[in-house]
């Protein structure tokens, strides 16, 4: 069944489509076996990219990285299987089945049949696009946008404490860096995970003696924003909060707590956002953050806790409880307030977060022998989830993870480190990690020039781009990662 299109949007002559309201939607596709499959999966660690229709799908195997990094209720170790929407491409048509609205929309394919489902058997909003593979994906962008607006803010340019100095931060270590970052560019100065007592318990630890305010005012006094990193959903069993907030977390059908991950060598748990007192203690933390110290920049991480399956107070949808969670810190915070998610659910964000980072964290090497995870952090991982996701680009802000300007403690090669300088450009977001000490003075010279006004961009292919008058194919790096992660 089928109506007509949105009547605000704007369709493409060489895309048809055909709308469905339905809790499950099937269709005999009529793909050859040289077809492929696109799936951009749960949240941003979860891998995303192209696979042949006869191969086995892109997923994550280990069940327990699976749980942070994807979704595990509909994992499927046969079927291609994605979130919100899935493609299917043979280079001479192109179909992609998306959701506009729905409970949770999920998605397989075979070699036959093309399927999308909610998760709660309630009706939901479906497109089917045909067309030329670049128009599909546009289209399907711009009916998002018709649905849930665009948030697409300049970020500026970031440091973050992350990819050098890890969790070994202190405000004394901040003395040298802070004051060369305007000379090189940036315009952000972002506190990474360190700063706090224990996750879960949001006060300063005694590595910021002065307290988290009095990096504000010298950021400000410097001419820089500040940025603060926070996981706001998650308590670790060794915090305050998870002895006194007990009962406000999430639990399964028996009564027994909901795992939402593992990080940190443990595993952590999430509140219940159908609560409202889990709702209120979300809002005081973002208001003591935001109005009492000033931050006007949040990286908000480990944000797929609050959609993991469990039995909530009032029965939702995860995903809609989710969003609603979210919606508490946009309105706490602002409209003013930059809200980054990361391990975020990209569909369900849209609208209210300002952007998401793509993919899993980057590391300075481009694989390890050690590990075939494409969530994993590696340079390899990041770029290709930062690529496959580009399409999204003006629908909502993305964040492919920090590039390099260094070359000390660092394995990777020029051409490496200049795909991942591409990413960032193509994605409009440029962040990075090294301390300026660790610099050359030509690497400080080079790092200008990049965090300098971005240059005009034009996509010409699946994997193709114009960067000014300069063409960048990524598929060599991407056929790396095809061949690495075929499982």
């Amino acid at each position: 069944m089928s109506d007509p299109m949105p009547a605000d949007s704007c369709p493409s002559p060489e895309v048809r489509e055909t709308y469905f309201d339905a809790p499950r939607v099937a269709l005999l596709h009529g793909m050859g076996p040289g077809a492929q499959a696109y799936r951009s999966g749960h949240n941003s660690w979860s891998p995303a990219g192209w696979r042949d229709l006869v191969e086995s799908p892109l997923r994550i195997a280990n069940p327990v990285r699976r749980n942070t990094a994807d979704d595990p209720r509909w994992d499927d170790p046969v079927r291609h299987h994605s979130s919100w929407l899935l493609a299917l491409a043979d280079g001479e048509r192109s179909l992609l089945l998306g959701a506009l609205e729905g409970d949770t929309p999920r998605l397989h394919a075979d070699l036959d049949v093309l399927s999308g489902w909610t998760e709660t058997g309630r009706p939901g909003r479906w497109v089917l696009l045909e067309g030329p593979e670049l128009q599909v994906f546009e289209r399907y962008r711009a009916l998002l946008q018709d649905h849930y607006g665009a948030r697409d803010r300049d970020p500026g340019t970031v440091w973050s404490s992350w990819y050098s100095l890890y969790e070994d931060i202190s405000r004394q270590a901040f003395d040298s860096i802070l004051p060369e970052l305007p000379g090189l560019g940036f315009d952000t100065f972002q506190v990474d995970d360190g700063w706090q007592r224990v996750v879960g318990d949001w006060e300063p630890n005694d590595k910021f003696p002065a307290g988290m305010a009095e990096i504000v005012r010298t950021c400000r006094g410097l001419g820089l924003c500040a940025g603060l990193w926070l996981a706001p959903f998650i308590v670790l069993p060794g915090s305050e909060a998870f002895r006194a907030h007990r009962q406000m977390l999430l639990t399964d059908a028996s009564g027994d707590l909901v795992t939402a991950g593992e990080n940190w060598g443990v595993s952590y748990f999430t509140y219940d956002y159908t609560r409202a007192d889990a709702r209120e203690r979300l809002a005081e933390l973002i208001h003591t953050a935001v109005e009492d110290w000033g931050y006007s920049y949040l990286k908000l991480d480990f944000l797929q806790a609050a959609a993991v399956p469990g039995r909530h107070a009032s029965p939702a949808d995860r995903e809609a409880v989710y969003r609603a969670a979210i919606h508490v810190i946009r309105d706490t915070a602002g409209e003013e307030t930059f809200l980054l998610g990361s391990g975020a659910p990209l569909f369900a964000s849209l609208g209210i977060l300002d952007a998401v980072r793509t993919g899993p964290d980057v590391a300075p090497m481009w694989t390890n022998y050690a590990t075939d995870d494409p969530s994993d952090a590696l340079a390899l991982n990041a770029l290709r989830n930062g690529v496959e996701r580009l399409w999204l680009r003006g629908l909502i802000g993305l964040d492919p993870d920090v590039v390099f300007a260094r070359h000390a403690r660092n394995l990777l090669s020029d051409q490496q480190l200049q795909w991942l300088r591409d990413a960032a450009t193509l994605s409009g977001f440029r962040a990075l990690s090294d301390p300026p000490s660790w610099l050359t003075d030509a690497e400080r010279d080079d790092l200008r020039r990049y965090l300098g006004p971005l240059p005009g961009t034009r996509r010409l292919g699946r994997h193709r781009f114009l960067i000014g008058d300069r063409e960048v194919d990524f598929a060599p790096a991407l056929r790396g990662a095809a061949s690495r992660y075929a499982l």
